[in-house]
Formats: structure tokens, sequence, C-alpha cells
């Protein structure tokens, strides 16, 4: 197996490989070109973020700033918004619905490093992917931990850490995350 490979499947890899090395560089420039982009070349910007990510629905705005890993390794679906300051490491892939909005400042990871010291030294890494489901609202400096899935109609809190999986029509908040309520009558 490849780095790459080992990487998607949740393996332990070495991020030092020159492949991954290369794509995360293809990233980084494309996020530059991106933040560097004015607002007015709304065209421009979202045909930047549609050769970054792995696939998109036609309907995509990403404010500036912008931060990822990869890319290539994130896929939105229709009417995706992502505002400032928003940032998702993508070295699992990361899947997000329809009709769904990110606020400000918010974190979606799926890197991970062994809790071990030793084997945390040697420089290994893994990760584990996210995936988010349609017609969700990520609230303000929100954390999404590795390995999380989240239902239909959820909404996150501002400042929750969403440290498991919910399913479908919740509120939830707090560090962990927790339900506050159920969304009823929903009509989705």
């Amino acid at each position: 197996m490849t780095e790459k490979e080992k990487m998607l499947a949740g393996l332990h890899y070495n991020p030092a490989d020159p492949e991954l090395v290369a794509l995360r560089l293809r990233a980084r420039l494309l996020t530059e070109k991106l933040n560097q982009t004015s607002a007015v070349e709304a065209e421009k910007r979202v045909a930047m973020a549609k050769s970054l990510f792995g696939s998109t629905g036609e309907q995509i705005n990403i404010e500036s700033s912008f931060h990822c890993d990869y890319g290539q390794n994130i896929h939105v679906g229709e009417n995706f918004f992502a505002n400032f300051g928003c940032v998702i490491l993508d070295v699992a892939e990361v899947h997000i619905g329809d009709n769904c909005f990110i606020a400000p400042q918010v974190g979606i990871y799926t890197a991970a490093h062994p809790i071990d010291p030793v084997e945390r030294a040697k420089g290994v890494e893994f990760a584990k992917p996210v995936s988010i489901g349609n017609n969700c609202w990520i609230g303000g400096h929100a954390t999404i931990n590795p390995g999380v899935t989240l239902g239909d109609n959820v909404v996150v809190a501002s400042g929750a850490v969403v440290t498991k999986s919910f399913g479908n029509n919740v509120v939830i908040a707090g560090n962990p995350a927790r339900i506050l309520k159920t969304i009823e009558g929903s009509s989705y």
C-alpha cells in the first residue's frame, strides 16, 4: 500500500511521504490563491473552490480565510457555505450534505495521532472520516472531531466540541457536545 492509501484507509501512515507532501503543497497554493482573491470575483472564487475540493454542488460559497490539508478529500453538496476562518483537516474524507452552513472559526478535523508517546514521536499519523448530513448548521467556533457522523437537520451550537456521532433532527451543544433538544416537525 502507498502512504496515501494507508492514510485514506485509516491506517498509520507517514505524512512525510513525497506524494503526500506534494498534495498538501498543491492545496496550500490553491487556498493561498483563494484567500487572496477579492470577494467581488465570486465566479473565480467558486471555480477555485471546485478545483480544490473532491466534489461539490453547483452553489458553493467559501469566505476567506479557508484552510485545509488536501482539499481533494472534501466533498460538499449543493448550497454549501463556509464563513470566515473555516479549517477542514481532510486527511480522511469529509462528506458534507446539501444546504449546510458553517459559521466563522469552525474546525472539522479528521487527523489524529497515536496516544502512545513513543508511537507519536515516530511521526506517524492516522485519520477517521467525518460525515455531516443535509440541512446542517455548524455554529461559530464549533469543533467536529475525527470519526464523527452527524445526521440530517443537525444544529451544532457555537463553541460545541463534537466528540461522538449524533442522528437526525437534534440541537447539540457543550463540551463534549450533548443533545439539547430534538427538532420537531422538520419539513425535510
